[in-house]
């Protein structure tokens, strides 16, 4: 009988302490969301490089609106700024 309580007593010890261990783990979500958006700014970059010589060489030969080149940097502000936009809001929020 003894042997049984000392048993019982150890399981119970081993599973409430790996039961923090357990609710330590992150989000499958937030693992996948963040490789996502590594690789997103990854490609993104060149591609916002090219886009502001573009703009660029377009506005010094006066071949463009200036709400394209505004509209261009907005985009870039924008896809670069997302994870402190984030982090900002969520904030206000509270979570």
């Amino acid at each position: 009988m003894n042997r049984h309580v000392t048993a019982c007593l150890a399981l119970a010890t081993s599973l409430v302490l790996c039961s923090a261990v357990a609710l330590a783990q992150s989000s499958p979500f937030a693992t996948g969301a963040t490789a996502f958006q590594t690789n997103f700014l990854t490609i993104l970059t060149p591609v916002a490089v090219i886009a502001v010589m573009a703009l660029g060489v377009a506005a010094w030969f006066n071949r463009i609106s200036w709400s394209w080149a505004a509209g261009g940097a907005l985009g870039i502000l924008l896809v670069f700024g997302a994870p402190q936009v984030v982090s900002w809001v969520r904030g206000l929020a509270g979570v």
